[in-house]
């Protein structure tokens, strides 16, 4: 039951942004699309992001269902920093029951900065 109304609220949340929201194509022009390219490269990497084991991402083939779909993330996380704060495990994003999401940053998994890309390409979607 919970899973499915999540799904329908995330399929609306993505319908809306879509609408509402700046089109992907010039949020990379304002990102720099070198970096969203290279987030996404890092978040469907099996030796680094590694999102697509547990999330369905954007055109990633074979999606895991253990977490949440990212899409429709400038929605959920206005403020980018929040977000990045997220993946990369500060003890603040840490209190999410049952949560199976690595601290990417805190363990040494990713560095800052492919962190930054990875946010800049999820925030895209």
């Amino acid at each position: 039951m919970f899973n499915s109304n999540m799904k329908k609220l995330l399929s609306a949340l993505a319908i809306s942004s879509a609408v509402i929201l700046t089109p992907v194509a010039s949020f990379a022009a304002e990102t720099g699309a070198s970096s969203v390219e290279e987030g996404k490269k890092l978040a469907f990497s099996r030796s680094k992001g590694n999102c697509l084991a547990c999330h369905m991402v954007g055109d990633g083939a074979m999606p895991g269902n253990i977490g949440p779909a990212i899409i429709a993330m400038k929605l959920r996380y206005p403020d980018k920093q929040k977000l990045f704060n997220k993946v990369w495990g500060t003890p603040e994003t840490q209190n999410v029951p049952n949560s199976m999401m690595p601290p990417f940053g805190q363990n040494g998994i990713l560095t800052d900065d492919e962190i930054s890309k990875i946010v800049d390409y999820i925030y895209t979607l």
